[in-house]
């Protein structure tokens, strides 16, 4: 279904996320079938390869009933709790307004200035610049940020972030993104039981025939008739059959990524600027974040929820945000913004600042005593009364003939 302006937007990705839900069980179906034919060479080697894809099709209408409640329930927990499994791989903590009353008071006055129910709010401790929402529904909606963010960004750069997560939740970005994430992780969970599995399985080569170990016994029983069948291989086939499907579904679960709509991020952006009238913010905030994103204990379903999901060479033809220069790009040919070219942080400019000015951090050096010849004249004290007139330094045709202040000693006393 293509989107051709906000609203159709929003019906997409409503269309997508039910069309995910439907290939979900798609998916965890072939993945039984997959399963059920390495089942059938397990229990009997010795068969030809009709035999195993019609016993596998039988076990798969009688798995079919569990399998349906499996991918139920996987989606029923997901929908309650898959905040918590996010937060307990980023580390997000919620905080309230006493806690972070910048940060708090941002989303807030954003929230209220277009009405949008207010998003829980969260903190995961990173140094990586970027930020999040997640949920399926307004009660669930939360935005969480890294302590890099709130640290490298100022007020109106972290408003114009917290802009663009809002409008990922007004237009229905999280409801896709998180199905995604859903579908990713229980196929990638199957798939990757399944190839344990198959790898803890051994060929067994005793007798001159190819058995499973743990079908040692229906091997031996089948190998008298084996030549006589024809069947030698079938086992083999079936297993490269099943293998094939699993990395299929695998490889669509990886694929339902690529549903994630690149423009979404351009409508965000968009979204942003439309909330906080403010392109130039924007802008600076993607400069700064701009290759500085990545979140180290992250998975690569929660990094597609970010802000920016930083991409290179051959992984950047199935990354599902476009980069932070087309972004850029969008908003100063669109909004009216200007880009001041890639960003360097304070603390990345900091260190050499503070070496050049060291001497004036660490406080001024008292100045150095002068020495004349009749002994040491000590620095002039910020408080000190004037001199004397007539008795500052000897001015000569140029300057003056020596640094000594105040009136001159010598040993039977003043000099006039």
């Amino acid at each position: 279904m293509a989107a051709y302006g906000l609203y159709t937007h929003i019906a997409s990705n409503k269309f997508r996320s039910m069309l995910l839900l439907g290939g979900l069980f798609l998916l965890i179906y072939v993945l039984v079938y997959a399963g059920a034919l390495v089942a059938e060479v397990m229990i009997d080697s010795g068969r030809t390869v009709d035999y195993y894809l019609t016993r596998a099709s039988r076990d798969l209408v009688s798995a079919l009933p569990w399998a349906t409640i499996a991918a139920v329930a996987w989606i029923v927990i997901a929908y309650f709790f898959h905040q918590k499994m996010i937060d307990a791989v980023t580390g997000g903590q919620s905080v309230t307004r006493q806690q972070q009353p910048r940060l708090y008071n941002l989303l807030e006055n954003l929230c209220i200035s277009r009405g949008i129910p207010m998003p829980k709010l969260k903190v995961m401790d990173s140094p990586a610049l970027n930020a999040f929402a997640t949920g399926l529904n307004p009660r669930q909606y939360a935005v969480t940020v890294t302590t890099g963010l709130l640290r490298a960004l100022n007020d109106q750069e972290i408003e114009a972030v917290l802009g663009h997560e809002l409008t990922h939740i007004k237009n229905g970005d999280v409801q896709l993104m998180v199905i995604a994430v859903i579908i990713a992780g229980v196929v990638g969970f199957f798939g990757e039981l399944f190839f344990r599995l198959f790898t803890n399985l051994s060929w067994n080569s005793s007798g001159g025939g190819g058995g499973w170990s743990s079908s040692s016994s229906s091997s031996s029983r089948s190998s008298s008739d084996r030549d006589s069948k024809g069947s030698g291989g079938g086992a083999i086939v079936v297993i490269i059959i099943a293998v094939a499907l699993i990395m299929l579904a695998w490889l669509l679960s990886q694929v339902v990524k690529l549903a994630l709509s690149r423009s979404r991020e351009f409508l965000a952006d968009a979204g942003s600027v439309e909330l906080t009238k403010n392109p130039d913010a924007m802008i600076s905030a993607l400069r700064k974040i701009e290759n500085r994103g990545e979140l180290p204990d992250a998975t690569s379903a929660v990094m597609e929820l970010c802000v920016d999901n930083p991409r290179e060479g051959f992984a950047d033809l199935f990354a599902t945000h476009p980069s932070v220069k087309s972004r850029v790009d969008a908003l100063v040919k669109y909004a009216g913004g200007h880009d001041p070219g890639p960003l360097a942080l304070p603390d990345e400019t900091s260190d050499q600042t503070a070496t050049q000015d060291q001497p004036t951090a660490a406080g001024e050096q008292p100045p150095p005593v002068t020495h004349g010849p009749w002994g040491d004249t000590p620095p002039a004290q910020p408080n000190s009364p004037p001199p004397l007139p007539g008795t500052g330094p000897r001015q000569g045709p140029l300057g003056p003939l020596d640094p000594l202040q105040g009136p001159l000693q010598g040993p039977w006393g003043r000099h006039r």
